[in-house]
């Protein structure tokens, strides 16, 4: 009678790429022991401490993992930008939302490998004398995609219902007359029959997150140059803009003009959720079948569920928190 076959242990058990990447953090260590170290290997060896050491490789392989898991999603959205090429169409994506909510960062990821012929960022300035005569959407207007493109705004005709009226930028007037107005303009610049494909991202992080980002900024000379006169009081003013925020989705979310509020705590999933949302906002030849298109919907939520958390939270804590 031949004996059972022993079943065959796995030296492996699966795991997140956080314990993947503790592991191979151990491996490296073991093999760079083995290894005669250079001149400046042994300098760094000398002055580092082996908790040290795994911080900075394990920091090192995460933002490789991150990377690469983007890479499938960047290469999507060229294939958008040769459909839009060959339509004729057009899209707008806003990012909007708090200060240090991670929207430039998410933009970089998106524009990363995209032809840029094809693209453009617009983040305008202070409007001019001249240009605060004028229609408040008219400068936006101008910088509107031409046929076959996407232009990416980073802050957009919203500042009027956030930031503008919370810092006094402009008058009690201005900011009602913009809620008003701005889904009737929505609807006739830029969903015109169907050629222009408008995505509106609200940017959301929490307080506490915040106030570590911007702490970073602060110690950080290559960051200090992101501190402006709204960040440095972004914090007092948080409730404020809070209320911003829900009148905003209360006048300016539609069927036709839809906000997705995109939880950015995690900059790394906000940047991956995002790329999603683009991806399903358009119908295009050649969409990948094997990889995941399907939406976390803790970090992705639509602006009327975001009301319906927001009201929720104000009945409990006295205030929304988001």
């Amino acid at each position: 009678m031949t004996p059972p076959k022993k079943k065959k242990i796995l030296d492996y058990e699966p795991q997140g790429s956080t314990a993947t990447i503790r592991k191979l953090v151990h491996k490296l260590d073991k093999d760079f022991k083995s290894k005669a170290p250079t001149e400046k290997s042994h300098k760094i060896l000398s002055v580092l401490k082996d908790k040290h050491k795994e911080e900075i490789v394990e920091a090192a392989l995460l933002k490789y993992y991150n990377s690469e898991e983007l890479k499938p999603y960047q290469a999507e959205l060229i294939k958008i930008q040769n459909h839009l090429e060959r339509t004729g169409k057009k899209m707008i994506i806003l990012f909007d939302g708090r200060d240090a909510s991670g929207k430039g960062g998410t933009i970089r990821r998106v524009a990363r490998y995209m032809n840029e012929k094809r693209y453009r960022v617009e983040a305008l300035g202070k409007p001019t004398d001249t240009q605060k005569s004028e229609l408040h959407m008219k400068r936006y207007i101008e910088r509107f995609p031409h046929a076959g493109e996407i232009v990416m705004f980073d802050r957009s005709w919203y500042n009027r219902a956030m930031v503008e009226p919370v810092m006094g930028f402009c008058t009690t007037e201005q900011y009602r007359r913009f809620l008003k107005k701005v889904t009737s303009y929505e609807q006739n610049f830029i969903l015109d029959a169907g050629k222009t494909i408008l995505l509106k991202l609200y940017f959301s992080v929490s307080k506490e997150e915040q106030a570590r980002r911007f702490e970073r900024r602060k110690n950080d000379p290559l960051r200090q140059w992101k501190l402006s006169e709204v960040d440095l009081q972004a914090q007092d003013l948080w409730d404020e803009f809070t209320e911003k925020k829900n009148i905003l989705l209360q006048k300016t979310h539609t069927k036709q003009s839809k906000w997705w509020i995109i939880r950015s705590d995690d900059k790394h999933l906000a940047r991956r959720e995002t790329m999603k949302l683009i991806l399903s906002s358009v119908k295009y030849r050649g969409r990948s079948r094997s990889l995941n298109f399907d939406i976390d919907p803790d970090t992705v939520i639509s602006g009327s569920r975001e009301l319906g958390i927001m009201k929720k939270q104000k009945k409990q804590f006295g205030t929304p928190l988001s």
